[in-house]
Formats: C-alpha cells, sequence, structure tokens
C-alpha cells in the first residue's frame, strides 16, 4: 500500500493520464501520431527533480509538465499536458490510485474472511463465556462469535466494493468541467 501512495508513483499515475489523453487526441487528428508513443517511452520525473523545477515555476504541475516534455523529447513539450487543466490530471490520477489501493484493500478483506470463516468452523465447539455490556453472560462459542465477525467483514467487502467504484473515477473536462477545451472523447479514453 505504501508503494501506491509513494510521491514517485503519483508522478507516475500523472504520466499515465498525460499518455492517455495524448492518445485521445491523436486519435481525434489532433495530436501528431507518435507523440503518447514518444511521451509514454519517457523516463518518468522523479519527486526531487519535480521539487528543484517546482522552485522556478512555483507549481507542482508545470514543473512536471515541462520535465515530462523534456524528457520525452522532439515535438512533445509542445503536447504534453494539451487542453488539459491541472485537476483533470490530479483528479483523475487520484482516482486511479484510489482504484489501486481499494483492489488491495479488497484482496486483502476477501482473504481476511476466508481466515475468519475458516476459523469460525474450526471452533464451531470452543466454548467460551459470552458477555454483554463488558460483563459474563450466557454462554457461547468462539466459532459463533467468528462467524460474526466474518459476516460482518463479508458486509465491510461489499461497502468497500461500492466505494472504490465511486471514487475511482476520471474527469478531464476543464477546468470547470464544461468540457470547453477538451472534447468529451478524451475523457472516454
Amino acid at each position: 500500500m505504501g508503494d501506491v501512495w509513494a510521491e514517485q508513483r503519483k508522478l507516475e499515475a500523472w504520466k499515465e493520464v498525460e499518455v492517455l489523453a495524448l492518445e485521445a487526441w491523436a486519435e481525434l487528428g489532433k495530436v501528431p501520431e507518435g507523440i503518447a508513443d514518444s511521451v509514454r517511452a519517457a523516463p518518468c520525473p522523479t519527486p526531487s527533480e519535480v521539487a528543484r523545477r517546482e522552485e522556478v515555476t512555483n507549481h507542482d504541475m508545470a514543473a512536471f509538465v515541462d520535465l515530462l516534455g523534456e524528457a520525452a523529447g522532439g515535438d512533445a513539450p509542445a503536447w504534453v499536458h494539451y487542453g488539459l487543466t491541472s485537476s483533470d490530471v490530479l483528479d483523475t490520477a487520484t482516482g486511479s490510485l484510489l482504484d489501486e489501493a481499494s483492489r488491495i484493500l479488497l484482496d486483502r478483506l476477501e482473504a481476511l474472511f476466508s481466515v475468519v470463516k475458516a476459523k469460525s468452523l474450526e471452533h464451531r465447539e470452543t466454548y467460551m463465556i459470552g458477555r454483554t455490556h463488558g460483563i459474563w453472560a450466557e454462554p457461547t462459542t468462539f466459532g459463533l462469535k467468528l462467524a460474526s465477525w466474518a459476516f460482518e467483514l463479508h458486509r465491510d467487502h461489499a461497502r468497500l466494493r461500492d466505494a472504490a467504484a465511486s471514487v475511482a473515477v476520471g474527469k478531464i473536462s476543464g477546468a470547470v468541467g464544461t468540457y470547453a477545451q477538451v472534447p468529451p472523447e478524451v475523457e472516454s479514453h
């Protein structure tokens, strides 16, 4: 999970958004063929490189775009970030990272559910004292307690899956979402 939220991974997500937008623009005939490929092949700027350039630009995205264009070379600097706003890139990349993080959490939650479910069956005859309000109550089994946790994990998995679907979105529609600079086809790509 730490890798997903590392600063370098964020920049890689920004780069992926830039490349996908260039591919869409190329399909629409607005960006020369091959630009997206040269940007994809270029090394992604590092956090320290972006920080140094940001001292000049006073804007993290502008620093990133400058460095990515320079790394791609040729005509790429003129086309990187074409028609995009910082919000287009930031929001879409964040949605992608949230999707990646959610998939990790969902996989681990599913694995945890399987373990707790198996343990609940294993301990279905392991007796214990039940508790209510923190004090002893009627006898129960540890298996039943684990089963209740397993059902809770199952519900949590469904809730997280739904939440992940609602946050794993992109937005390539301009500064105020009107598609004035960018047609919806770029966002759809």
